[in-house]
C-alpha cells in the first residue's frame, strides 16, 4: 500500500458523488424517496471524509504540490491533455469548501425537496454538479478544468430550471446556458493562445515557462495581457460580474438548495478560482490586472445599489452574491489573491446560509418570497432568525464574524496597492458598497422578521423548519462566526494563518522592517474602525427607515421616484440587452435564417425540384393513355422524323448511320 493512499487515488473524490448521480438518475424513479436520499448523501458524505483524509495527507506529506498523472485522454503530435488531478494548498480550500458545504446543503434538501416530484432527479443533478465542481478544482491542466467549467455549467442549467413546466423556470435556465456560453467562448480562446504561446496547457510545465518571460507594463497589450483579458472574460461569465451578470439574479428561480450551493458557495466562485489559479499569469500584466480590479469593484458597488430597494427575499441575496463576487475579483485586481480566496471561504459559509435561511422563511411563509408580505417572524421561527442574523453581522462586516476579516483584508489591501487616483477610488467605491451591503442586509432582516406582520396569520401557518434544514443552518452559523479567525492573531501583531498557509501557493509576503510593519498595522486597524464605521452607518439608516420610523422609507421612495424607478427595474439592463442584442438577433434568425435562407433558399430549392419532376411525371402520365391506336400514330410520327432526319439533313444522318454502328 502507498504511504498516502488518498493522495495516490484521488479521483475518488470526484467519483463519489458522479456514482451517486449515476445510480439515481438510473433507479431513483422507482424508489422511494429514503433510498434516493441514502444515495445522494451518502455519496456526497463519502467524497467530504474522503477529501478530509487527503488533506490530512496531504498536509502530512509536507509537498508544496501533490500531482498525478492517471491516463492519457488527448494526444495530437506535441500536445498531450490528460486525465492529471494535482492537490496544493489552494485546491484544499477549494475541494473542503465544495464537499463540506455541498455535503450540508445536500443534507438540508432532503427536508426542503420532501415533497416535490422529480426527487430523485433533483438529487442526481445535484450530485452530478459536485462531481463536475470537484474536477474543476482538482484539475492539474487547462483542459481538463475546461471540462469541469463546462460540467457545472450544463448541472447548473439543469438544476435552474428544474421546474421546466414553470415557463420562468426554463427561460432562467437557458439564460444562464446563452450567457455563460459567451464568456467560455472567450475562456476558449484563452486557452489556445496559451498553447499557442507556450506548447502546453498544464499548470505546472506553463507556469514555470511564463515565470521566466518579462512582465508586460501598463497599456502593453501582450501575450499575458490578452490571453489572460481572455479567462476573465470566462470568469465574468461564470461569476456574474459586469456585463454577464444577468443571469444569476434570474436563476433564482431554481429551488432555493440550487441557490446556496451552485450560486453562492461553489460555482460562481469557479471564476475568482481560476484568476487566483493563474495568478502566475495576470501578475505579468499590469492592465489586466487592473482591468480585474475596475470590474471587480464597479460590479461590486453597481449589484450593491440595485439590491438596496429589491423586494423578493431570494432577488436581495442575489444581488448581494454578485456583490460579493465583486470584492473576490477587487482583491485579485490589486494582487491580493490570498484575500480574494479568504472571501471566497467566508463568503462561502455566510451566503450559504443566508440563502438556507431564506428558504427556511419561504417554508415558513407557504412559498411566499415577498419581503412587504412578511414580518415578525423572529418571534414564530426563533431558529431560522438566529442563524439569519448571524449571518447578516459576518456579511455586513461586523466584527468578530467571519466577513468582518476578509472584507477588511480586501479593503486593506487596494488601500495599501497605491496611491493613484485609481486606487483611491477603488478603495471608496468599495467602501461605500460597504455601506449599502450591510444597510440592504438590515432591511432585509428587519422586513423579514421584525415589526408586525403583514400577512393574514389566519391562512398563512408560520411554522420552524424541520431538523433535517435547522441542522446545516446551525454548523453554517457556527462556521459564519468562527470562518474568519484564521486572521484573528494579524490584529494582534501575529502571524496571518491563512496568508501564511497559502504562502507557497501565491508566493510568501516580503519580510519588512520592524517600525514598517509596525506602521502598517496601525493603518490597518485605522482602516478596519473606518470599515466597520461604515457598516454601522449602514445598519443605522437601515434601523431608522425599516424599524423606528417605517413610513418614512416609503416617503423617501416617492421623492425620489425616478432613481426608485430605475433601481427597482434594475438600471432597465435586461430591457437594454432585449433592444440591442435579443431582438435583432431573433429578426435575423426568424426572417433572414429561417425563412429567407431556410423555408425560401433550401426548402424552396428542394421542394420546387420536387413540384418540378412531379409536374413532368404528370405530364408523362397522360401520355399512357392505353389506347393502340394511339400508340400507333405516334410510331408512325417517330418513323417520320426520323426519315426526315436522314434524308433532308446529311450531317444528322452520319451521325445517327455512326451511332448505329
Amino acid at each position: 500500500m502507498p504511504a498516502h493512499p488518498m493522495l495516490e487515488y484521488l479521483w475518488i473524490v470526484p467519483l463519489l458523488p458522479l456514482l451517486g448521480s449515476a445510480i439515481n438518475g438510473i433507479l431513483g424513479a422507482k424508489w422511494p424517496n429514503k433510498y434516493v436520499t441514502l444515495t445522494a448523501i451518502s455519496s456526497t458524505g463519502l467524497s467530504f471524509l474522503c477529501a478530509l483524509e487527503a488533506v490530512r495527507e496531504f498536509l502530512e506529506s509536507g509537498q508544496a504540490l501533490s500531482r498525478k498523472e492517471f491516463f492519457t485522454w488527448i494526444a495530437s503530435g506535441n500536445f498531450r491533455a490528460g486525465f492529471d488531478l494535482q492537490a496544493d494548498r489552494l485546491t484544499v480550500v477549494m475541494m473542503l469548501v465544495v464537499t463540506g458545504v455541498g455535503w450540508l446543503i445536500h443534507i438540508y434538501a432532503i427536508g426542503y425537496m420532501a415533497h416535490e416530484r422529480g426527487y430523485y432527479r433533483f438529487f442526481s443533478y445535484l450530485n452530478l454538479f459536485m462531481f463536475f465542481m470537484l474536477i474543476l478544482v482538482l484539475a492539474a491542466n487547462y483542459v481538463l478544468l475546461f471540462v469541469g467549467w463546462e460540467g457545472v455549467g450544463l448541472s447548473s442549467y439543469l438544476l435552474i430550471g428544474f421546474w421546466f413546466l414553470k415557463k420562468s423556470a426554463s427561460d432562467a435556465g437557458k439564460k444562464a446556458f446563452i450567457v455563460n456560453r459567451i464568456g467560455d467562448f472567450g475562456f476558449m480562446l484563452g486557452m489556445f493562445l496559451l498553447f499557442r504561446t507556450f506548447g502546453t496547457l498544464d499548470f505546472q510545465t506553463l507556469f514555470t515557462k511564463a515565470g521566466s518571460w518579462p512582465a508586460e507594463p501598463m497599456g502593453h497589450f501582450g501575450t499575458f495581457t490578452v490571453a489572460c483579458l481572455l479567462l476573465f472574460m470566462g470568469a465574468t461569465g461564470k461569476s456574474a460580474q459586469l456585463p454577464l451578470y444577468v443571469w444569476l439574479p434570474d436563476a433564482m428561480e431554481g429551488p432555493t438548495p440550487v441557490s446556496a450551493l451552485i450560486h453562492a458557495a461553489t460555482m460562481v466562485t469557479a471564476g475568482v478560482y481560476v484568476v487566483a489559479r493563474s495568478h502566475v499569469l495576470f501578475s505579468h500584466s499590469s492592465t489586466a490586472m487592473l482591468v480585474v480590479a475596475m470590474v471587480g469593484c464597479a460590479t461590486a458597488f453597481f449589484a450593491a445599489t440595485i439590491g438596496l430597494v429589491q423586494t423578493d427575499i431570494k432577488k436581495v441575496l442575489a444581488y448581494s452574491t454578485v456583490s460579493q463576487l465583486g470584492y473576490m475579483f477587487l482583491a485579485c485586481g490589486v494582487g491580493a489573491f490570498t484575500a480574494g480566496i479568504f472571501h471566497l471561504m467566508t463568503h462561502a459559509f455566510f451566503k450559504a446560509l443566508l440563502f438556507l435561511a431564506a428558504g427556511s422563511v419561504i417554508h415558513a411563509m407557504g412559498g411566499e418570497q415577498e419581503m412587504p408580505k412578511m414580518g415578525g417572524l423572529g418571534r414564530k421561527i426563533k431558529w431560522t432568525y438566529a442563524t439569519m442574523f448571524i449571518a447578516t453581522l459576518a456579511i455586513a462586516g461586523i466584527p468578530p464574524f467571519a466577513g468582518f476579516f476578509s472584507k477588511d483584508a480586501i479593503l486593506f489591501a487596494t488601500f495599501q496597492s497605491g496611491a493613484g487616483d485609481r486606487i483611491r477610488t477603488l478603495y471608496v467605491l468599495g467602501l461605500l458598497a460597504a455601506v449599502l451591503t450591510a444597510f440592504y442586509m438590515f432591511r432585509l432582516i428587519f422586513l423579514t422578521f421584525h415589526g408586525k406582520p403583514r400577512y393574514d396569520e389566519h391562512k398563512v401557518h408560520v411554522h420552524e423548519s424541520p431538523w433535517s434544514m435547522r441542522g446545516p443552518l446551525v454548523v453554517l452559523a457556527i462556521l459564519s462566526v468562527a470562518g474568519g479567525w484564521f486572521a484573528l492573531p494579524a490584529f494582534f501583531q501575529g502571524p496571518d494563518y491563512f496568508a501564511n498557509f497559502l504562502g507557497p501557493v501565491f508566493g510568501a509576503r516580503e519580510a519588512v522592517e520592524a517600525g514598517a510593519e509596525a506602521a502598517a498595522h496601525q493603518l490597518e486597524l485605522i482602516l478596519s474602525g473606518v470599515a466597520v464605521l461604515a457598516s454601522l452607518i449602514g445598519l443605522a439608516v437601515a434601523y431608522r427607515l425599516y424599524i423606528k420610523n417605517p413610513r418614512k422609507a416609503d416617503d423617501l421612495a416617492r421623492s425620489m421616484k425616478p432613481a426608485y424607478t430605475t433601481l427597482l427595474n434594475k438600471y432597465y439592463v435586461d430591457e437594454l440587452y432585449a433592444a440591442a442584442v435579443v431582438r435583432p438577433l431573433l429578426w435575423l434568425s426568424t426572417n433572414v435564417f429561417w425563412k429567407a435562407t431556410d423555408v425560401a433558399g433550401i426548402d424552396g430549392t428542394v421542394n420546387g425540384i420536387a413540384h418540378g419532376a412531379a409536374a413532368i411525371g404528370d405530364g408523362l402520365r397522360h401520355s399512357q393513355s392505353g389506347n393502340t391506336r394511339s400508340y400507333a400514330v405516334w410510331v408512325v410520327a417517330g418513323a417520320i422524323v426520323v426519315l426526315a432526319v436522314i434524308f433532308f439533313w446529311p450531317s444528322a444522318s452520319k451521325i445517327a448511320l455512326g451511332l448505329v454502328r
